[in-house]
């Protein structure tokens, strides 16, 4: 059970990421937050995940694939995307709410996904991650033109929020090339921690931190570098491993629903009847991806937290 428990509570730290920064002091930026995430985040997960795949390491006397100039292009771009991933989906909860930005961000990441790995490896998809896709865009279709009261959707907001789930498919089939060739999971996640770290360095000119002037902003600041990357991920990756995709995608399915309860019950978002029906869709598109995801053979399509 402690796997189980392990993604669980991962998946439920990924969900109060929005409303984290929701609950920051004024001055607060999606740049300015994102990188300051990334710094304290990616350096902490980049730590726990490099110790972890040491003691792997020694506890299963295997050793790591050699360094190859590919390997180092995937390790780059898991922590690239990683640190593009944080303004975008900050944009998109501030902009759209945080209940209706994370549902996008999260229904079209393992969309975008698929969409990858088929051009990818030519692989038709299954049935139901077509019916999955299918709901998933009737869904953001809807979010995208929801009226404009307070909690619905907004263009900008939107397209932060799809540009945030094209970031995370990148860094998911990244990290799925990385591991195919031998590369444990411990060494993949410190190293998009590392990555992403070091690119959140060039984030620094551009972003305004007066807002850590503040006990909230340090506050909001440790709790998503630390418990949203760096805790979570641990979690996820420990847990990860021990579990069927099945298993796995099915949890993570509290992340949306988190976000969502946290927007409405902390924050006193509203939805309006567009937006209701658009997450609705979105939501079950999830599910039906995640009832695919009980089939034994290796998913081409996966969904993560």
């Amino acid at each position: 059970m402690l796997p189980v428990f392990a993604v669980l509570a991962a998946a439920v730290l990924f969900g109060t990421t929005g409303t984290s920064q929701a609950l920051g002091p004024d001055g607060t930026t999606p740049l300015g937050v994102g990188a300051v995430r990334l710094l304290i985040g990616g350096t902490a997960l980049a730590v726990i995940g490099f110790a972890l795949a040491r003691r792997h390491r020694r506890a299963t006397a295997s050793t790591s694939p050699r360094l190859s100039a590919r390997a180092l292009a995937l390790m780059a771009l898991t922590g690239i995307c990683l640190a593009a991933y944080q303004p975008l989906f900050f944009l998109g909860t501030a902009r759209s709410g945080v209940a209706v930005g994370t549902v996008v961000a999260l229904g079209s990441a393992p969309v975008m996904a698929g969409l990858i790995e088929w051009a990818i490896t030519r692989r038709l998809p299954r049935p139901t991650w077509l019916a999955a896709t299918a709901l998933a865009t009737i869904g953001v279709a809807l979010l995208a033109f929801a009226g404009d009261g307070s909690g619905s959707a907004d263009p900008l907001g939107v397209l932060g929020s799809l540009g945030a789930g094209a970031a995370f498919a990148v860094f998911a089939n990244a990290q799925r090339r990385l591991m195919s060739t031998g590369w444990d999971p411990f060494t993949v996640a410190g190293a998009m921690g590392a990555g992403s770290a070091a690119s959140a360095l060039f984030m620094l000119p551009f972003a305004s931190f007066s807002w850590l002037g503040e006990p909230s902003g340090v506050a909001v600041a440790l709790w998503l570098g630390l418990a949203t990357i760096a805790v979570a991920y641990t979690l996820f990756t420990w847990g990860l491993q021990r579990l069927t995709a099945a298993t796995a995608a099915t949890l993570t399915l509290a992340e949306p629903i988190t976000a969502t309860l946290l927007g409405l019950i902390v924050l006193g978002e509203h939805l309006d009847a567009a937006s209701v029906v658009g997450i609705t869709v979105l939501s079950v598109g999830l599910v039906v991806l995640a009832w695919g995801s009980r089939r034994r053979d290796p998913e081409p399509f996966p969904l993560e937290g």
